[in-house]
């Protein structure tokens, strides 16, 4: 029999071949990764510089390791080219894997934006062990970081480059930082507390251009103000990678389409993680990938099975000031607040009453566990 083949090597790849191979021993299994395929946590690159962690710490285990645990063939630096979903081939380069179910684990590429001046190429951006490596030695030795993005991974990385003793600048086109995830009130104390450790924001504006000086780089900002840096990190979002589903014909929208199976438009060919776009929602977040996976392995090993998502609170890893948040669905209501100066208590609420999200801010964090026991499963 064809093998199953799961083309990608993150958390999301590893993860559903982790649970298959629990369900199936013998079964035949083979991981492709157009990278070196080490096994690390992804969260972990935007908080290790403050624990004093290089990339060959966050790796935890060789694509020869993961080979070996998983008893499957990992294929890494191997670029998937093209689907034939009629004929279940998938191509790499040179050579075709017939397939038997084929997961698309893809993953998502970082948002790049149009930025003027000769060191626009020198922005950094980091999505993987290798981008997190390249990040740490341009870093060596400088002390001013300018951050392109106040989102959930800059305000990490804010917080991580602070607590190591660099400068940090943030730019952002919204007015406070993690504007998408909490509530005003919620928002403002995370902007106070970095401010604390040292972050500097630049709210309502957006890098133009950066440009080399004699001593490092000068960032123009669209408000006419300037910045000057040692370093520039972009972190402005992600996109789920969609080019290898788009040509092969799956259907696709903000990301590859699938059905609460994680079942694409093509027969046996299923995915999950930061590609999957499940039902119209994208869920770019560890609690959604492992619920996906757990359900993906069991359809997988022939029990098809839904997934059901649970509450799953998003940690926002910022020790200067701590914050969970459970975004609501989009639905009418509002946000009751409770606060304090030790925290903030944030509830989505609809007109009935019913809670269907929240966001904590500081000592209110210990509520996490409470409030994600009292929303339904989605």
């Amino acid at each position: 029999m064809d093998p199953i083949v799961i083309i990608g090597s993150g958390l999301a790849g590893y993860t559903v071949a982790r649970e298959f191979r629990k369900l199936e021993p013998a079964a035949s299994l083979v991981v492709v990764s157009r990278d070196e395929a080490s096994s690390y946590s992804k969260p972990m690159l935007s908080n290790a510089l403050a624990a004093g962690k290089g990339a060959a710490q966050i790796a935890n285990a060789t694509a020869a390791q993961m080979a070996e645990q998983l008893k499957a063939r990992v294929l890494a630096g191997a670029e998937a080219a093209s689907i034939d979903t009629a004929g279940r081939v998938l191509q790499l380069g040179g050579d075709a894997i017939r397939y038997s179910k084929l997961v698309l684990a893809l993953g998502a590429d970082p948002i790049s934006v149009p930025i003027d001046g000769d060191a626009a190429a020198d922005v950094l951006q980091v999505n993987d062990l290798a981008g997190y490596a390249r990040f740490r030695a341009a870093i060596e030795g400088r002390k001013r970081i300018a951050l392109l993005g106040a989102g959930l991974i800059g305000c990490e990385f804010a917080n991580d480059l602070a607590a190591a003793g660099y400068g940090v600048e943030v730019i952002d086109p919204a007015p406070r930082p993690l504007g998408r995830l909490l509530p005003e009130v919620a928002a403002t104390r995370v902007r106070a507390a970095l401010e604390a450790v040292g972050v500097r924001w630049h709210f309502g504006t957006a890098a133009s251009a950066v440009s080399r000086t004699a001593s490092g780089l000068r960032i123009a900002l669209a408000n006419g103000d300037e910045i000057e840096a040692d370093v520039v990190l972009s972190a402005i979002g992600l996109r789920p990678r969609t080019q290898l589903a788009q040509r092969a014909g799956l259907k696709t929208s903000r990301g590859i389409v699938t059905d609460r199976f994680l079942q694409t438009s093509a027969p046996e060919v299923y995915a999950l993680g930061d590609c999957a776009e499940v039902e119209g929602r994208v869920l770019p977040f560890v609690m959604p990938i492992m619920q996906a996976a757990r359900a993906l392995a069991r359809t997988l090993a022939g029990a098809p099975t839904p997934v059901i998502y649970p509450a799953m609170p998003v940690v926002v890893k910022t020790p200067a000031m701590p914050a969970v948040v459970c975004p609501p669905p989009a639905m009418a209501g509002a946000w009751r607040v409770i606060e304090d100066a030790a925290g903030v208590e944030a509830l989505y609420e609809e007109e009935a009453g019913r809670l269907t999200g929240f966001a904590l801010v500081g000592a209110a964090c210990v509520r996490k566990n409470a409030l994600a026991n009292a929303l339904q499963p989605d």
